[in-house]
């Protein structure tokens, strides 16, 4: 131990300069190195784009993905400066793109920006340093100055091009992701769309446009209304109580503030936080400020008008905000983050003011619109009722499960390990898949709760409903969390909550029931990684001893294509004659094809993919196999769902994830809530996607 303190000197301290700390940790800089941080690199320009639009330059930033895998990146701006900056000794411009924490929007009242986006400070020079090529070119004063770079360093001194007109003025960006560095270099156009179009809500009146030159496709987006368009566009398939929403843009000292509140008949609450265009979902101040206002307002306003007697207790903020559907933008100059993803505002200052703003505008609007305002407490008051009725129903489930231990004796067959991280709830479709599932698992670690019919669709429900679904009780006994207000993630009993049906329409529909109870109730769950569903074969091809699970028509046929390959040319090993699945032996070696499939393309149609029943039958034949298909767990003995479906060693499990909850909230809407019409045109819409539907 001596000998190695003495080796350590200060030759073993390494200094990293310029752009090299981003190229040796660019998780630090971009959150990873997968989809999300190669998109990061474009959202850096896009947002100094829409910060120029932000101070009142310019009103349109175009994203353009070159066929060539690059992206481009134009505004309409100031252009960056090309004049010496007298710390660096650089032109601004290559200041900007090669050191860290520098650009126009440090210098307080003296910056470039009274208030701007970002969360580090680090900005373009982080899309500079991880790419292998980047050209830049600025429009101002007349002239076109262009500089290219490779990897974060400059080929040449920075210098001007070409001659523009006087008002013509911007900058383009133009790069090309280091593959080195990113897992793929291959941006997705919707993924572009979606940002542009989430930023053009928050800046209105700016014209925000995308352009794939792979396919043609262009989109653009812009929104007079701004984050009132947004609400609209959150409720766009639901049945609201106040049309148009209420709106207020309020400017409070140096903090801007806009809000946009409409409410609907569904019973999830929808809260959009954002500060100077930055997401916030951890909440913050502002979004503290807007409850206080909020709950204030309507307690007095249903006092006032008669909707709420004396002697009544007043509405809580849970019950004013059920069906609520609300944006919070504000706008202030160097916004206080916290939290080590910095998803929440901390500056203090903000949650009064915002509180002024709600108080005074809501009253407002509550005491010109009656109408609005009476449904809005009547919606409260029913929440109210509901959520008194939820804790005398939750209260009973939670005593119930901790006394009544034999009741839940004959559903749940828990585990013996206490251990969290190891432990794992199988939620599984009907009695007789239950069966099998208890004889097959490891009881150290695995536990199985099996659900007798379809629960209850929440979606359409209140808790106080949802606590009289029987499955829904017994599963919210078994996770141990409670649930509504009561719920805590740290008394999940199990680390992997494991969905585990049918691969049929039913065991879909289940699935689906189980996945709408955790988004809306329990979203805690999927976003902590707990939440994963079972992906059980569909088919068993056996030869001899040897066994192969697939999980579709198209992966038996092509299967056993290959394995008729491999006999007709001796690489196939003469088999035992084929057995009849239940009786082939427990230590018999077990191939798992896991590979995800997709629906057929016509052309692949065309080249006969796809075989007919009496052509496989043929080929089964031939290679002197036999297939067995699995209609349901059931059919399965408790060997074959431990090999395929529970073993650790063996199992495909998909992970359930929240990519995009906007999306998640507007699809579960449609397929589970109440219009019909909704879900009858998404059935038509994706119909021709389903490939194999078993009635």
């Amino acid at each position: 131990m001596a000998k190695e303190q003495k080796q350590y000197g200060a030759d073993q301290i390494q200094v990293l300069e310029g752009l090299d700390p981003v190229r040796k940790r660019p998780g630090m800089y971009i959150g990873s190195t997968g989809v999300d941080g190669l998109h990061h690199l474009i959202w850096e320009i896009v947002n100094n784009s829409i910060d120029e639009a932000m101070a009142g330059f310019g009103d349109t930033v175009e994203v353009t993905l070159l066929a060539d895998g690059g992206v481009r990146v134009d505004d309409f701006g100031r252009g960056i400066p090309v004049d010496k900056q007298k710390t660096t000794g650089k032109s601004g411009l290559e200041t900007v793109l090669t050191v860290l924490h520098a650009g126009g929007k440090f210098g307080g009242e003296n910056s470039g920006y009274k208030v701007s986006g970002g969360l580090h400070g680090v900005g373009v020079s982080v899309t500079n340093a991880l790419s292998t090529k980047l050209v830049a070119e600025v429009r101002r004063d007349g002239k076109l100055y262009r500089q290219e770079y490779e990897v974060g360093k400059p080929k040449a001194d920075i210098k001007a091009v070409d001659t523009v007109g006087e008002n013509d003025t911007g900058t383009s960006i133009t790069f090309w992701p280091d593959g080195s560095i990113f897992e793929t270099t291959e941006f997705n156009y919707q993924t572009v769309l979606d940002y542009l179009r989430h930023q053009a809500y928050l800046t209105k009146g700016i014209h925000l446009k995308a352009l794939n030159e792979v396919t043609g496709q262009r989109y653009g987006y812009y929104f007079e209304g701004g984050i009132r368009s947004y609400v609209e566009h959150l409720n766009r398939d639901k049945t609201v109580l106040n049309q148009p929403p209420f709106y207020v843009e309020k400017q409070v000292g140096d903090i801007s503030v806009e809000v946009a509140i409409q409410y609907s008949e569904s019973f999830s609450e929808t809260v959009k936080t954002f500060a100077n265009n930055i997401p916030t979902p951890g909440g913050g101040s502002h979004q503290e400020g807007f409850r206080r206002a909020l709950t204030r307002v309507v307690n007095d306003y249903a006092r006032k008008s008669g909707l709420l007697k004396e002697k009544e207790d007043s509405l809580t903020g849970e019950d004013i905000r059920e069906g609520i559907t609300a944006v919070i933008s504000v706008k202030l100059p160097e916004p206080q983050f916290e939290g080590q993803t910095k998803d929440k505002l901390g500056s203090p200052e903000v949650r009064g003011v915002v509180e002024q703003v709600v108080s005074e505008w809501l009253s407002y609007y509550l005491d010109e619109n009656p109408n609005e305002g009476k449904k809005i407490v009547g919606k409260a008051t029913l929440s109210a009722r509901a959520r008194l009725a939820a804790r005398a129903a939750r209260d009973t489930v939670m005593r119930k499960g901790a006394l009544d231990s034999i009741s839940m004796a004959d559903k749940l067959a828990d585990c013996r390990t206490k251990d969290r991280a190891r432990s794992e709830l199988f939620i599984v479709e009907g009695d007789s898949a239950g069966g099998s599932a208890k004889s097959g698992r490891d009881s150290e670690f695995q536990a199985i709760l099996p659900l007798r019919g379809k629960i209850l669709n929440v979606e359409r429900a209140r808790l106080d409903r949802m606590l009289g679904n029987n499955e829904i009780k017994n599963l919210i006994v078994a996770m141990g969390t409670s649930i509504g207000d009561q719920f805590d993630i740290e008394k999940l009993r199990y680390g992997r909550i494991v969905i585990m049906t049918d691969a049929d329409v039913d065991g879909a529909h289940i699935s689906t029931l189980l996945l709408t109870f955790f988004f809306r109730n329990m979203p805690s769950i999927i976003e902590n990684g707990h939440l994963f569903i079972a992906k059980p074969p569909l088919y068993l091809v056996q030869i001899g001893r040897k066994k192969h699970y697939v999980f579709s028509e198209e992966e038996r046929n092509e299967l056993i294509d290959r394995l008729l390959e491999e006999k007709k040319s001796g690489k196939l090993k003469d088999e035992e004659p084929a057995q009849a699945a239940e009786t082939a032996e427990e230590e018999a070696p077990t191939d798992i094809v896991a590979a995800a499939t997709a629906p057929e393309s016509e052309e692949d149609e065309e080249d006969e993919v796809i075989i007919g029943d009496d052509v496989v039958g043929a080929k089964i034949k031939e290679l002197g196999a036999s297939v067995q298909r699995y209609k349901g767990l059931g059919e399965m003995n408790a060997d074959q769902l431990w090999e395929t479906t529970m073993d650790p060693a063996n199992r495909v499990m998909m992970k359930v994830s929240i990519s995009d909850a906007e999306r998640a909230d507007t699809i579960f809407n449609k397929l589970m809530g109440e219009e019909v019409l909704l879900r009858k045109n998404f059935i038509q819409t994706h119909a021709k996607d389903v490939v194999n539907l078993d009635i």
